[in-house]
């Protein structure tokens, strides 16, 4: 599918969509609760429908409701293949939660998941007693536990993502855990993971130096009556990144004292010369005269790709640091971003760890998504404040993440065809 994005002023107001990331950790957490969970603001999202998938294969029985999920657990697995689609979290959460029994399972992945690491999760889990088994380091993984509680180093440089699955199941064993973490990136999305477990009645703490996890053991899942999930940040940033390139947006649903890592792009546009106004009713951001802006990422890569968009309408150089965490995601993302915004005529270079963007001389042209969703979110947003048409092959990867951000944009007042 590919979508043209006309030069047009934004200007209005939208619901952040549900948070695919808590979205995943919650139905993980309802199906090893053994009982019933109600799930409110749910998510529609392909990583969210393939997490879906799974619990439903693992014995877990789920209704759809308009806006919210029962989930109903305890029952008997109906399969060993699981299909985690393109969804990271779902392959790197969802292998912890296989190997806290005695049976094997085989989590798949499709496109880009394919290709990409994940040695990372085997030898975690090896390390706490499972079996694991990959194809030269990629998926797919064939997982057998039980996984058992102890002590164990656990290589957290490229993603957290297993380590909230760790966290998920090794409250469930007999005895303590200790998780020594080494090269800790992303530790917001684990706190994030911890204060999900909270309000389903686990607790895991951090010992004093913030590198090692506790994880007393013999614990209960304890759902609450409801729980609701708050919005994406990550999402939201494309439609704030909007708001400072071509008008005025207000962004409602949205936590400001989330765990979200990408509640830092509010950081990031102040320092980029936005207006930014946070209110009870939402997050407003407006245009001003936009400044070159230096932003450290490495505990959000997701935000280089909105921010890239950003500073490619800066006057003056930016640097957003982080690059290397951008290899192994649907796409190698900084490569792509240097790609397809200089296909606009921006100037973008990869320089070790940093992202450097400059204005350039734009113009009118069509670029490829890599079947990225975040690389697709970001050159429908470039092309606004300079005030370009911009075509986008493969649009219909944004499903990924935010099935409706095309119809956002349109809500906003951005002509899409």
């Amino acid at each position: 599918m590919m979508k043209c994005v006309l030069p047009s002023p934004v200007d209005g107001s939208m619901d952040a969509p549900p948070s695919k990331s808590l979205a995943i950790r919650a139905l993980a957490a309802g199906l090893l609760s053994g009982g019933e969970c109600l799930v409110e603001n749910s998510c529609t999202c392909d990583d969210a429908r393939a997490a879906l998938g799974i619990v439903r294969t693992l014995g877990t029985e789920v209704e759809e409701r308009p806006g919210r999920w029962l989930i109903r657990s305890g029952g008997q697995a109906a399969g060993e293949e699981l299909d985690c689609r393109e969804s990271g979290l779902s392959l790197r959460l969802f292998a912890a939660v296989c190997a806290a029994g005695d049976r094997q399972f085989v989590l798949r992945a499709r496109g880009g998941l394919a290709r990409r690491p994940v040695d990372m999760v085997a030898g975690a889990l090896e390390s706490l007693g499972a079996s694991c088994h990959t194809n030269n380091g990629r998926p797919p993984l064939r997982v057998r536990g039980p996984l058992r509680a102890g002590s164990a180093r656990v290589d957290g440089s490229t993603t957290s993502q297993h380590l909230s699955g760790l966290l998920m199941v090794l409250p469930l064993c007999r005895g303590e855990s200790r998780l020594q973490v080494e090269g800790l990136v992303s530790r917001p999305y684990l706190e994030m993971t911890r204060e999900l477990l909270e309000a389903f009645g686990i607790v895991v703490e951090w010992s004093r130096g913030g590198d090692v996890l506790v994880i007393p053991g013999g614990q209960s899942y304890r759902p609450p009556p409801r729980y609701r999930l708050e919005g994406d940040w990550s999402a939201a940033a494309f439609l704030l990144v909007a708001g400072a390139l071509a008008g005025r947006v207000t962004v409602r649903r949205l936590r400001l004292d989330s765990r979200q890592a990408d509640r830092a792009v509010l950081e990031a546009l102040r320092r980029a010369g936005a207006r930014v106004r946070v209110a009870d009713g939402g997050v407003e951001v407006a245009r001003e005269h936009l400044r070159a802006f230096d932003f450290d990422a490495r505990d959000c890569p997701d935000l280089v790709p909105p921010l890239a968009a950003l500073a490619a309408c800066c006057r003056g150089t930016s640097r957003l640091r982080g690059a290397s965490r951008l290899r192994h995601k649907e796409s190698d993302r900084a490569a792509a971003l240097a790609s397809e915004l200089g296909r606009l005529g921006v100037q973008v270079r990869v320089h070790d760890d940093e992202l450097l963007v400059g204005p350039g001389r734009w113009r009118t042209g069509r670029v490829s998504s890599h079947g990225d969703h975040r690389i697709a979110m970001a050159a429908a947003v470039a092309g606004l404040g300079a005030g370009v048409a911009v075509e986008i092959d493969d649009a219909g990867c944004v499903a990924k993440s935010y099935p409706d951000f095309f119809a956002a944009l349109a809500g906003l007042g951005v002509e899409v065809r």
